[in-house]
């Protein structure tokens, strides 16, 4: 009766249909693990910037960036101010503008670039203060182009960057750069009013959550789909009429005898 499920076209729905609920559930637990990472970058954020400031050295900056990432520290140093760099197309708070970006060299030579901070567009960019300087910042890992999106080419000199890219801002400098960067929260001397700290992100856990519930229906619905039609199919040739094998019979009048 079942046979015909296992004709050709019935075994490619079959197989169409376990690759999509197989595909769908991996998409599913694709998201649950990218909430996963997103809750603990979160945990790991939030303890960090809950942690003791520490004061920053060359030794500090060679640990492991997972472990020092949004820590906050302090620095002594100077500003180098030339090159300065600026990260275009920026957003923040809903004003458009760009970060600003200068080398700090620090009292035992160590050299690390700092966001100093968000420039409105249309306000110029203001130098770093002069001389030595103590901040108060959080350190941030370098920044790299995703796959597709165009990177910054450190072989020709960099005004306007797309990212703290330490890579290609390091092609800029004769002596290396730290393998992490800074993002200031506060100066002595302080930055000029023009020059806002840079938002501290928002510690979200994201969609990833609805999208693998959604994940999960889609593939119930495709087994549930697959049910409904292969019930049917099966209902449909159960009620095929099939021509009646009785014999016609003489009707006995006994009038007519």
């Amino acid at each position: 009766m079942y046979t015909f499920l296992l004709k050709p076209k019935w075994i490619g729905f079959h197989l169409l249909c376990l690759t999509a609920i197989v595909v769908m559930i991996n998409l599913a637990f694709w998201q649950l693990r990218r909430l996963d990472e997103k809750q603990t970058f979160n945990d790991r954020v939030t303890s960090h910037t809950d942690a003791d400031v520490v004061p920053l050295d060359g030794a500090l900056l060679q640990g492991d960036a997972d472990d020092l990432i949004y820590r906050r520290v302090e620095a002594t140093g100077s500003y180098l101010r030339e090159p300065q760099f600026e990260v275009v197309n920026v957003t923040q708070e809903g004003t458009t503008g760009r970060d600003v970006v200068n080398a700090l060299q620090l009292a035992d030579g160590t050299l690390v670039m700092v966001n100093r901070g968000f420039v409105p567009t249309g306000t110029p960019l203001p130098a770093p203060p002069p001389g030595e300087v103590q901040v108060l910042a959080r350190l941030k890992a370098g920044q790299s182009a995703r796959t597709g999106q165009p990177a910054d080419d450190g072989t020709r000199p960099l005004s306007e960057i797309r990212r703290v890219d330490l890579v290609a801002l390091g092609q800029q400098f004769e002596q290396p750069l730290a393998p992490m960067y800074l993002e200031l929260l506060e100066s002595r001397p302080a930055e000029p009013s023009s020059v806002s700290a840079v938002a501290f992100p928002e510690l979200s856990e994201g969609p990833h959550l609805s999208y693998a519930v959604q994940w999960c229906i889609f593939s119930i619905s495709v087994g549930v789909g697959w049910v409904f039609a292969v019930r049917k199919s099966i209902r449909d040739r159960s009620g095929t009429k099939q021509p009646s094998k009785l014999k016609a019979v003489e009707r006995y009048d006994p009038q007519a005898s």
